[in-house]
């Protein structure tokens, strides 16, 4: 599915869907690059096309958007060629499980995480599923689709960078398992990979947001036909994502803090806008009244490219665009369950007054 001439466009597709995180495109080019040289490649599969009785495991690369900027691209490209610990965290699922793994189904959809499954797919020959469990990028474990309809979070196998690893193999809460991801890797390293939501195939037909790969891929694409036709890029992802474009503003004050593995942002705009974030865009406000709440989407982009911003590279002076549409239906679905309401609460992210309202009750009344 993926050239040397197509990487780009997918990258692009996958800036913009990681909502500020899910990993740098820059880092998911040298991945898949990578891979190309090795002539490494993954199977990508259709979900309806997986056996009901398959066993699917979900997984992919933890840690903040931060360490990664302290760390040489080639020198980790290099180690993960001698010991790749995604790999090792999907035979710790096999065995906890005692079950071969049949497909791989990425946690998100982001510049890092999800070039880094492909790359599993590639190096272990296991098919990856054209889909993953949120749409967008998320920072915890427990935010995605699959747990609002009964799949558990457990086991998740953690190995982190120094070589530890451990297995959560069950948790009350389903904030558990990130918790004791997040202590891990923060100790080992900075970053680490886990494996985590086992389910049989038809588990994954019934919860998976479907076909986001080819989704990013055609994004990115239809940006690149925006800029070479010298069209307006931010109208042509507004389009593609039947979003709506409801501020361009520029950064006025920022602040900031890193706090057990997460990334934290209170970002002011001119104009009355206010994001919060935890890796992600995860709220947006204009003139203190709430705008977009996640798990909906709040795209953040550069205004005349239309290409994705990380929250890690933002700063003071930096103009925005923000792009504002629905999450996947399914991904309200979970929302209706109390394992849902609990995974996705605002209380994750510093807003214990905030309640999920879908967008297009929030639109009506501010536009």
């Amino acid at each position: 599915m993926f050239t040397k001439e197509n990487i780009g466009a997918f990258l692009e597709g996958l800036a913009i869907l990681g909502t500020g995180g899910g990993g740098s495109p820059e880092w998911g080019r040298i991945i898949m690059e990578n891979d190309l040289e090795k002539g490494r490649a993954a199977t990508i599969v259709k979900p309806e096309d997986v056996p009901d009785d398959a066993v699917v495991a979900s997984g992919g690369i933890m840690g903040s958007v931060k360490v990664l900027d302290k760390i040489k691209p080639q020198e980790l490209i290099d180690r993960w060629e001698k010991r790749f610990e995604l790999t090792e965290a999907f035979e710790l699922q096999a065995e906890t499980i005692g079950k071969k793994i049949d497909y791989i189904v990425a946690f998100e959809m982001g510049g890092l995480n999800t070039p880094v499954m492909l790359s599993l797919g590639a190096r272990t020959g296991i098919p990856v599923i054209d889909g993953d469990g949120l749409g967008r990028a998320a920072p915890e474990t427990q935010m995605i689709s699959f747990i609002g309809y009964g799949v558990s979070l457990t086991p998740m196998p953690l190995v982190d960078a120094a070589g530890n690893s451990v297995v959560v193999r069950s948790g009350v809460e389903n904030t558990f398992a990130d918790m004791v991801g997040r202590f891990i890797v923060t100790r080992g390293g900075g970053m680490g990979a886990n494996s985590h939501y086992p389910m049989s195939g038809q588990k994954l037909k019934e919860t998976v947001i479907p076909n986001t790969i080819s989704s990013a891929l055609a994004l990115g694409e239809a940006v690149l036909k925006a800029r070479k036709e010298n069209a307006d890029p931010i109208t042509a992802i507004t389009s593609f994502v039947s979003g709506q474009h409801v501020h361009t503003g520029v950064i006025q004050k920022m602040e900031e803090k890193e706090w057990e593995g997460f990334y934290f942002i209170n970002a002011k705009l001119s104009g009355g806008a206010e994001l919060v974030i935890k890796n992600e865009y995860m709220a947006l406000f204009m003139n203190n009244q709430p705008v977009t709440v996640f798990p909906d989407f709040i795209l953040g982009l550069d205004p005349k490219t239309g290409r994705g911003l990380m929250s890690a590279d933002l700063k003071v002076g930096d103009e925005m665009a923000l792009v504002v549409c629905p999450c996947h239906p399914r991904l309200r679905g979970a929302l209706k369950s109390e394992a849902g309401q609990h995974a996705f609460s605002p209380v994750r992210f510093g807003q214990p007054d905030l309640a999920y309202r879908p967008i297009e009750e929030l639109l009506k009344e501010k536009f």
